[in-house]
């Protein structure tokens, strides 16, 4: 798979819906319960990071859910690519970039969205044939005005902003040319996936999908 190929896949994943909730999942009990509710309500792209041991088990019971679509966060090693995919992970995600994690993608046949925060970021990832990007941590680097003005002369490159983003803001990226989706946890507040609240998160999904872009 050609980097090219990698990132048709990335749009293809972030053209399903205005927002890819990012997920921190502590109990892959939850999961699949979790992930039901957010593809019923309109949301089937899952990101789920590397951030807890239950993770890797959450990635695997998502990956089972029929409609969903599932990838692994916060990738930082060679070792994370590989345990991703192995758990059934069908797109990658990064807050950065470095030379050994995209290989290792590349080698793992991974689809990635590499993180980027500055022109120079973007740049060196379009070089090595990167179109799709997510833009880390959005809010932090400027907002949407600041990703405006990247895309100014970079329009080649699209975008999935993720970091500080919720349904208050979203709206202003993605109103942007550069656009494809954002990545937000609103849709999935921690309280209501202990409490398994369900319904409660399919509401809040359904008012994402209903997002303008």
């Amino acid at each position: 798979m050609t980097t090219q190929q990698a990132s048709e896949l990335a749009r293809k994943v972030c053209e399903l819906a205005p927002v890819v909730p990012v997920l921190v999942i502590d109990d892959a009990g939850q999961a699949e319960g979790l992930a039901r509710a957010l593809v019923a309500g309109g949301l089937p792209a899952l990101e789920v990071t590397l951030r807890t041991p239950a993770a890797l088990e959450a990635i695997a019971e998502m990956a089972k859910v029929e409609g969903g679509v599932v990838g692994a966060g916060t990738l930082l090693t060679s070792a994370d690519v590989e345990a991703a995919k192995r758990a059934g992970a069908s797109f990658g995600v990064s807050p950065g970039a470095t030379d050994r994690l995209l290989d290792a993608c590349e080698a793992n046949e991974l689809p990635l969205l590499p993180g980027a925060a500055t022109s120079s970021e973007v740049m060196r990832l379009l070089e090595r044939g990167y179109t799709v990007q997510k833009f880390f941590p959005a809010e932090a680097n400027g907002g949407a005005p600041a990703l405006k003005a990247i895309g100014a002369p970079l329009p080649q490159v699209k975008f999935c902003p993720t970091g500080g983003i919720s349904l208050k803001n979203a709206g202003d990226y993605l109103g942007l040319s550069n656009t494809l989706c954002v990545g937000g946890s609103w849709v999935a507040p921690k309280d209501m996936v202990t409490a398994g609240d369900w319904d409660g998160i399919t509401a809040l999904a359904a008012e994402a999908a209903r997002l303008p872009r």
